[in-house]
């Protein structure tokens, strides 16, 4: 029952070594995670959209120029 234990491990070990050797530089080439774009939202209506796409004014952010020109709406959220 020793022996049976002593060669597991032996061979467990074996596949560990040879899949951490196999290719190394494999494994540190992965591409870039592509950043997560800077969601704003709209002081009209409250959606959620990214800020590459969204209309300021005064430091305010509005999904469209319909609500731009509304302005902010007066209900608390």
């Amino acid at each position: 029952m020793l022996r049976l234990l002593f060669w597991i491990a032996v061979i467990a070990a074996a596949v560990w070594f040879w899949r951490k050797f196999k290719n190394p530089a494999a494994r540190q080439q992965r591409p870039a995670e592509p950043s997560a774009a800077l969601m704003v939202r709209c002081a009209h209506c409250g959606v959620h959209l990214p800020q590459d796409r969204a209309l300021s004014s005064s430091q305010e952010w509005y999904c469209t120029q319909a609500h731009l020109e509304q302005g902010p709406k007066s209900i608390q959220r």
